[in-house]
């Protein structure tokens, strides 16, 4: 991977310097307000930043749209039909099915991907006795107001220097975009039903990669983004055990932290913006890195662990998540109505 090579523009350079600002900024207010759900307010900037290098109205209504609708169906399905397993199993894979029938469209990427991510998570921890579900979604639906607010402020800061390129649009077919979308409700309700049945409340890094697998929204895409997110999370873990190791007992000191971050995520960026793969190598370091500082980091955790853990369940994570996508490819490829294509 000669990706050090490849020139970088400059537009190149002032979209790492918003990924890596405006996920430390969110960072820095989240330890400082102490507030609660920290991943939301690390990660949802790096998502926003990460995947859409240029602000506007639309990208901001699909993120304040997702955060709003997915605290609704947290608030209104949680609550209803939470002791209802059966029932509940097949609520969730249809408003998977409508996330990822938004992603297969296009023009909707970013409201189904997020939406996607959030609902999983919350509807996982909301199914514990000890959360708070108003903390929980509130919680969400701030940090993604505070993301749009952190993307307009970096781009204000850090703007373009050249016009960016309309992104081309992919022709696709309908029976493509019904492979698309059910391969991934399949599979996003599989991992929900998994991690529910097997009771994994702390591996929410191993969650989030068995979703973001499924954004390339097909198997050979899954297949090749899977080495990627391996690398990338190796990279992240080693990132937070180093700067864990070097702060030592200083670790739960903000002034020191957020220097340190602020590199990781400076170099991480660049790796992403070089690959210009959308979600490769640089982009899992990334989110892994905000999940381990975001949710991990305090003073009376131990990040080393929670970083070697995390490392083991995503890689067992992208095995079987592989192979359920196989398996689920395989299967819709069978019927004309949902085959992929070539």
């Amino acid at each position: 991977m000669n990706l050090w090579h490849h020139p970088i523009a400059e537009n190149d350079l002032r979209q790492c310097l918003r990924i890596a600002a405006g996920a430390t900024l969110g960072f820095t207010i989240c330890k400082f307000f102490d507030l609660s759900n920290g991943v939301f307010f690390v990660v949802t900037p790096i998502l926003l930043l990460g995947m859409v290098p240029k602000m506007n109205p639309h990208v901001a209504r699909q993120s304040l749209a997702s955060a709003i609708i997915c605290g609704l169906e947290v608030g209104i399905v949680g609550g209803l039909f939470g002791s209802h397993p059966v029932l509940m199993v097949l609520i969730v894979f249809l408003l998977f099915l409508y996330k990822f029938a938004c992603m297969a469209k296009g023009s909707l990427f970013l409201f189904g991907a997020n939406s996607v991510i959030n609902l999983s998570i919350m509807l996982h921890f909301a199914s514990y006795p000890e959360t708070d579900i108003n903390t929980l979604i509130f919680g969400n639906f701030w940090a993604n107001v505070l993301a749009i607010f952190i993307a307009y402020l970096m781009i204000w800061l850090f703007p373009d220097v050249q016009k960016r390129s309309a992104p081309i649009a992919v022709d696709k077919s309908a029976n493509r975009m019904r492979h698309e979308a059910l391969m991934g409700a399949v599979i996003a309700t599989l991992s929900f039903v998994v991690f529910q049945v097997l009771d994994l409340k702390d591996s929410m890094s191993a969650q989030a990669t068995t979703l973001l697998l499924l954004f390339p929204m097909h198997w050979n895409g899954a297949l090749g983004y899977a080495r990627k997110r391996a690398m990338g999370t190796l990279l992240g873990v080693s990132a937070g055990l180093i700067v864990q190791l070097f702060l030592y007992r200083w670790s739960g000191q903000l002034v020191l932290v957020v220097p340190l971050l602020w590199i990781a995520l400076m170099l991480f960026s660049y790796l992403h913006v070089k690959e210009r793969s959308g979600s490769g190598v640089g982009f899992g370091a990334l989110t892994t890195l905000g999940i381990l500082f975001g949710q991990y980091l305090s003073p009376d955790n131990d990040l080393i662990f929670s970083g070697l853990y995390r490392m083991s369940s995503i890689f067992f994570a992208i095995v079987a998540t592989l192979l359920a996508c196989y398996l689920t490819h395989y299967l819709l490829n069978s019927f004309v109505a949902t085959r992929f294509g070539e």
